[in-house]
């Protein structure tokens, strides 16, 4: 490797790190799990997934994006130990769809329905992490908020609040021109201040920390002591069905939001010859394996860390095994240091993420680009919100081939009128679904008129199309109807 290039991936993997930090432990936090378990997963996916990704610049980890899947997957199974069981076939899946080659059928999904996920995966996040902003230290929702037995904490909310904004103007034009802090990532500017304001009041005012709850990170005085915390998974979970369900979410859900950051990352940095879609499942396949081994969360590749990575001038996958080894030391040595992390801090992180996701510019763009577009994006974020995650992509999959169906029906049969002149154009090939439109245009043309059919783009009708076509030759003499170029003749 040359100096120039070591010298680029290294600084790429210390703000991927820095990055990747903040995020690793409040998606953990907010996912109802030990901080620890993001760190973990922040590690598997730096070291295990990147060693197998046949993407150089791509950034493995937790997801904001699986959240709620994770929140609502444990609720379900009653225990993490069994959703680790899930978590275990769930990699199992992507491994076979890898070996399977079902990479390329990405391309199968319609761009509103994947936008649709994204936005609700936001406005989700946004809702859980409302009531953590406020002040509540476990997993909360926002009915609790009007309860009377919600402590609303003002010390949370001034730093949460604070977090929010200076993430805005961290993204704000006039920052992003300054070159001196382009480089230094906002999610972790916002957690620096929650520590400052954490350590101002264990010196000025400890009587106020209680209202600041912090994350809680194991000491590990050796390697021994890591792999004791460790947690396996449950393998009598296999007789529960619902484990099924969620390791089948899990799958599909981590390798859509995958192929679609690889698919994004393409654009950004372009790599030749181009990833291989079923290599990089195999990836992230044995990164889920193993995370449901050791007790670990789901993984994904994230295109946030991996746009930060290409930004910074990543050249090799140095970057980012470097940024999975900072993490280790950080798990290992450090974990005192991060226990000063306010909540709240990492709540501002992730209501952010959130916004982004599910920012108003998206809603506004899928409007003006037609019903055929914004009806099955809200389609799948209401599914989403109201019935889980495999449930809502399903309703706007369905939705999506309804209205496709719909136009491509509505687009195969014209009629045009020029005085006493009807001109039928029949632009593709028909089937008995054709029928009723059919019916209706023909219905339309009076007697004594001349039809002139167009069919130079049909080659095939189905049998119920040609009778209902021959039924209207046979009638049209008798009403004086004459018959140019029919199909049927």
């Amino acid at each position: 490797m040359k100096s120039n290039t070591l010298r680029q991936d290294t600084l790429a993997g210390v703000v991927v790190f820095l990055v990747a930090l903040p995020l690793c432990l409040g998606i953990a936090q907010a996912s109802g799990l030990p901080p620890f378990v993001g760190l973990l997963t922040g590690i598997i996916g730096g070291l295990l997934v990147t060693a197998l990704s046949p993407s150089r610049f791509a950034v493995s980890g937790p997801a904001a994006g699986l959240v709620t899947i994770v929140v609502a997957s444990v609720d379900a199974l009653g225990s993490f130990s069994a959703f680790l069981f899930a978590l275990v076939l769930a990699g199992v899946l992507q491994l076979a769809m890898g070996l399977l080659r079902a990479g390329r059928f990405i391309a199968l999904v319609p761009g509103s329905v994947i936008k649709g996920m994204l936005a609700a995966i936001g406005l989700l996040l946004i809702m859980q992490q409302i009531p953590v902003a406020f002040g509540a230290v476990e997993e909360s929702s926002l009915r609790a908020l009007f309860s009377g037995e919600f402590a609303f904490s003002l010390t949370s909310f001034a730093v949460a609040a604070g977090g929010l904004l200076l993430l805005w103007c961290w993204d704000s034009r006039p920052i992003k021109r300054l070159k001196s802090l382009s480089w230094i990532p906002g999610p972790l500017v916002a957690v620096v201040l929650g520590c400052a304001v954490s350590l101002a009041l264990i010196a000025t005012a400890p009587h106020l920390l209680p209202a600041l709850p912090r994350i809680t990170l194991p000491e590990f005085g050796s390697f021994r002591d890591l792999l004791g915390e460790l947690e396996g998974p449950d393998w009598m979970a296999w007789q529960n069905p619902a484990v099924y369900s969620v390791a089948m979410t899990l799958a599909l859900v981590a390798s859509l939001e995958t192929l679609l950051s690889q698919e994004a990352l393409k654009k950004l940095r372009p790599q030749n010859p181009p990833p291989s879609p079923d290599k990089e499942l195999v990836a992230q396949g044995a990164g889920n394996l193993f995370s449901g081994l050791v007790g670990a969360m789901p993984i994904t590749a994230v295109i946030v860390r991996s746009s930060v990575n290409v930004s910074n001038g990543a050249q090799s996958k140095f970057s980012v095994l470097l940024h999975g080894v900072l993490l280790l030391v950080c798990g290992l040595w450090f974990g005192g240091f991060l226990s000063v992390i306010p909540l709240a801090s990492l709540a501002a992180v992730l209501l952010y993420t959130g916004y982004k996701l599910a920012t108003p510019r998206l809603f506004i763009a899928q409007f003006r680009a037609g019903p055929q577009q914004y009806v099955p994006f809200l389609t799948t974020v209401v599914g989403i919100i109201a019935f889980g995650m495999l449930v809502g992509i399903a309703l706007g999959l369905v939705m999506q081939v309804a209205l496709s169906i719909y136009h491509s029906h509505r687009n195969a049969l014209q009629l045009a009128r020029f005085d006493d002149h009807y001109v039928l154009r029949i632009n593709q090939n028909l089937t008995f679904l054709h029928n009723p439109r059919l019916q209706t245009l023909l219905a339309k043309i009076p007697e004594r008129s001349v039809v002139i059919v167009e069919h130079d783009n049909a080659h095939y009708f189905d049998p119920d199309v040609k009778a209902v076509l021959s039924e209207f030759a046979e009638s049209a003499p008798q009403r004086g109807i004459d018959l140019s170029q029919w199909p049927t003749k």
